[in-house]
């Protein structure tokens, strides 16, 4: 239909929640027509039991209907064909065999520390709110996040999407939203009280799944929440994603500290760029200086320093992120501010192609 009809225009600015594409532009509009006052309407829908059916119906019919003229809407709803649904596959996926490769735009921040028990996964679920959220509040970036802890998976309970599915389109899966943030974790495969236990291979597979199987769409940043420790998705991480930031996050005790240093150092073994620290839970009965003390045997800034905080804490257990629901506390300022740090860090060169070549 032409793009000057008034209700192919309504429909164009419905959009489906999870591609976050105009209906239209998926081609899940077959026809729209006004006839004496109805709107019929044939839409398609991606996949049988489409978990964003009932909001699509809900928009699609909101638009129709403010539309001049139209006194009723006569809506079909169908699913595409397996053709029609390969060629969605295809155009949104285009050429790229991978979609974070050397030469992406989207910034990567791996966020590492050298033990478990920092607080490294409440804060990098924190941080990809933070950035998510639109002005004035954050930067109002188009975030993404995996959580590469496979064995100690938290991120679909902090952010409050445990139980959540992610949709399948041909063999291409659409992650879950959370608070702006698209999301994916190994939690969301497996029931809540299965122990994970794979071994090297395995634990590649999946990471490599999860940065190619997995879309995103455009992105302006990409965080992964990587184990603690030198293990195996370590290295996978930097094998798949040499161009990657690495932040690390300590505690301020000095066997946290002496601990995290390795996990950077492993990082640089790896080709990738360790842009600088996180002390997290600052102050009170853990003391502060140890994340000073890192970044000084690492030679990188101290990007931040997040003071001990309950609300964090109770927030994350709540699924519900400080930086929502406190955006005041002390811990969410910091990571606010931290935020907003890495929101304008430029794109690193490294492992990208540059469009010139010596003479």
């Amino acid at each position: 239909m032409p793009a000057s009809d008034p209700l192919w225009s309504a429909l164009a600015r419905v959009q489906d929640p999870e591609i976050r594409r105009p209906i239209t532009e998926l081609d899940m509009v077959r026809d729209a027509v006004v006839d004496e006052g109805v709107a019929r309407i044939d839409l398609r829908l991606t996949i049988v039991g489409c978990p964003a059916a009932d909001r699509i119906e809900r928009d699609v019919r909101a638009a129709a209907s403010g539309v001049d003229g139209v006194t009723a809407v006569d809506l079909t709803i169908g699913v595409m064909t397996p053709v029609e649904r390969e060629a969605l596959v295809t155009r949104l996926r285009g050429v790229r065999p991978q979609q974070f490769g050397p030469d992406t735009l989207t910034k990567i921040f791996a966020i590492t520390s050298g033990k478990g028990g920092v607080g490294k996964s409440t804060l990098t679920a924190n941080l990809a709110v933070a950035l998510a959220a639109p002005a004035p509040g954050g930067p109002g970036l188009r975030v993404g996040l995996v959580d590469a802890d496979v064995f100690g998976f938290s991120i679909p309970g902090i952010l409050g999407v445990t139980g959540a599915v992610p949709t399948r389109v041909g063999d291409m899966i659409l992650p879950p939203i959370a608070h702006g943030v698209k999301v994916i974790s190994i939690g969301m495969f497996v029931e809540p009280s299965t122990a994970v236990s794979w071994r090297g291979p395995l634990l590649h597979r999946t990471l490599q799944q999860f940065l190619t199987d997995v879309w995103f769409g455009d992105l302006d940043v990409l965080l992964l929440d990587l184990p603690p420790g030198t293990g195996d998705i370590a290295i996978s991480l930097g094998q798949l994603l040499p161009h990657a930031e690495v932040v690390v996050v300590t505690t301020p005790q000095p066997a946290a500290a002496e601990v995290a240093e390795r996990s950077g150092l492993v990082a640089r073994q790896t080709g990738q760029t360790v842009i600088g620290v996180v002390e997290n839970m600052s102050g009170g009965v853990f003391g502060s200086g140890g994340g000073e003390r890192l970044a000084e045997r690492l030679g990188v800034p101290m990007l931040a320093t997040v003071p001990l905080s309950g609300a964090l804490r109770e927030d994350g257990d709540a699924g519900s992120p400080a930086v929502l629901a406190h955006p005041s506390d002390p811990a969410s300022l910091a990571i606010a501010q931290l935020a907003a740090s890495l929101a304008t860090r430029a794109r690193g060169l490294a492992g990208r192609p540059l469009p010139f070549r010596p003479r």
